[in-house]
């Protein structure tokens, strides 16, 4: 990308963020502008408000890409605006976990970021739409839902891990399990107790490989359930999960679509997408091909362990 070809929207959400990651931002936008691009800066006011900024960037003929900093949920929105546009996206993580922007390759570097904003390596993105709502990560449905309710009935602007510990806790010995039915294209895979990932990313919190297979730009999502009924099952599936071995467990189902249906007779049931709460059941799961068009770090891996405690303590 050259200064004439468009400005650049900067979609900035101002609650996400350590301070570090702050300062790494208003050095990245001085980089661009001493180099002689037009950065036109917005400040969100909430998700919704993310959205609908990259929603006129990606109709705006003189805009020539946009750069998000913030977090999943940020992100999340910006991409959803910039669906089916051809407006690159480049993403500056500033949020407590970044999945996506761990799984795509971004470290906690400046110079990454310059780096992959110079060579303009594109991949694109697939979307998830769950009920009408769209995601770029991971959706979860059971116990991972009602830890993210938890935290989001506490959460007060910016949070750490630390502020998943006690909704965790009180998650792990207050949780019934209860049943869910699990199609996917048209087929029932599953009917009964359990935990339900579906997702885009193969890494998830701390970097737990939960999807382990999966490829954000390959038309498909990944669906992994554990047949989990009790806490004992439970901590068997987390142990298995950090050692890797979990996909291929007899206990759990991994499978790969297009349509994902999950529903259950228990209303009570939480969900979440990219870390934020999500519709109730039942909800209709589909994918969104190439979507958006990422600008990555040229044959980067998903972020080890020390990126992600670096991003942890701040």
């Amino acid at each position: 990308m050259k200064p004439q070809d468009g400005y650049i929207a900067y979609i900035v959400n101002p609650k996400s963020g350590a301070t570090c990651t702050k300062i790494m931002g208003r050095r990245f936008e001085r980089y661009l502008v001493k180099s002689g691009y037009e950065v036109r800066s917005n400040l969100t006011t909430s998700l919704h408000h993310a959205c609908e900024l990259a929603t006129d960037a990606a109709v705006d003929y003189d805009c020539a890409m946009v750069i998000v900093a913030g977090g999943d949920g940020t992100v999340r929105e910006v991409a959803h605006g910039l669906e089916g546009s051809d407006k690159p996206l480049l993403i500056m993580p500033s949020g407590t976990e970044n999945l996506l922007a761990n799984e795509l390759g971004f470290d906690e570097k400046l110079k990454t970021l310059v780096r992959t904003f110079e060579a303009g390596y594109i991949r694109p993105l697939d979307l998830g739409n769950v009920n009408g709502r769209c995601f770029t990560s991971i959706a979860g449905f059971g116990f991972d839902g009602e830890v993210v309710k938890k935290v989001s009935e506490q959460r007060d602007g910016h949070i750490n891990h630390f502020d998943y510990f006690w909704p965790i806790w009180r998650t792990f010995w207050g949780y019934e399990f209860a049943p869910m039915r699990i199609q996917v294209d048209g087929e029932q895979i599953y009917d009964g107790p359990g935990l339900v990932f579906v997702g885009n990313i193969s890494r998830y919190a701390i970097g737990l490989q939960i999807l382990h297979y999966a490829d954000f730009g390959d038309g498909l999502l990944d669906v992994c359930i554990y047949k989990c009924a009790s806490r004992i099952h439970l901590i068997k599936h987390s142990m298995m999960t950090v050692l890797k071995h979990h996909a291929n467990s007899r206990d759990v189902i991994y499978r790969q679509g297009k349509n994902i249906n999950v529903s259950s007779d228990v209303s009570s049931i939480r969900t979440e997408i990219d870390g934020d709460p999500g519709p109730a059941l039942p909800v209709e799961i589909n994918v969104l091909p190439h979507a958006v068009n990422c600008i990555v770090p040229e044959k980067a891996k998903p972020a080890g362990i020390r990126t992600r405690i670096v991003r942890a303590i701040g």
